[in-house]
């Protein structure tokens, strides 16, 4: 049996937004993703696996990187959180029937609210759920392991809304990423 084709994602397709992410952050978001995979030696193209409640390998696409970017996204653990933040974003959308529309507040254990497309100005907590996201420049399988648990416990005084939980961990040196749904 052939290999299943591989899945590509173009992080500069944030650039034209989704409900809750303006064209301007989507495209920051993109040029940090781009930062942090070309710090570790990546080329476009490069093959992320995904593993968790879900199975996939994607080819990433991203922004050329100049130097003006680089001096930009020159703080690395602020840089790496929104690299897997816009990861994560796309991510989401590829493997769910999610997308992006809302962001949380501080407090709630979690990042954004999830929900269908369209579904933004409906009433809150119809159809959506919960994403946190974590990132991590440079670690293993067991690193991305321990955070996802982290995250699970994170987001666990918000169970009480009884809405399903994404957590998102991405891991850009191997690069890799474990998408768990609560």
């Amino acid at each position: 049996m052939p290999a299943a084709p591989k899945q590509e994602l173009f992080l500069m397709t944030l650039k034209q937004g989704l409900p809750a992410i303006t064209p301007a952050y989507g495209e920051a978001l993109a040029e940090a993703g781009a930062v942090c995979f070309e710090d570790q030696g990546h080329l476009n193209g490069v093959e992320l696996a995904v593993s968790g409640s879900f199975t996939a390998t994607f080819k990433i696409y991203w922004p050329e990187v100049t130097g003006q970017m680089l001096r930009c996204w020159n703080d690395e653990e602020f840089t790496t959180e929104q690299a897997a933040y816009g990861l994560s974003f796309l991510l989401i959308r590829a493997l769910t029937e999610h997308t992006i529309i809302r962001r949380s507040r501080k407090g709630t254990g979690f990042d954004y609210w999830l929900g269908r497309e369209g579904d933004e100005e409906s009433l809150p907590f119809q159809n959506t759920a919960r994403l946190e996201v974590s990132g991590i420049r440079k670690g293993d399988y067991n690193k991305v392991k321990t955070r996802v648990k982290q995250k699970l416990r994170q987001v666990s005084p918000s169970d009480r809304l009884e809405l399903p939980a994404y957590i998102v961990v991405v891991e850009f040196r191997t690069p890799l990423s474990q998408v768990v749904k609560k």
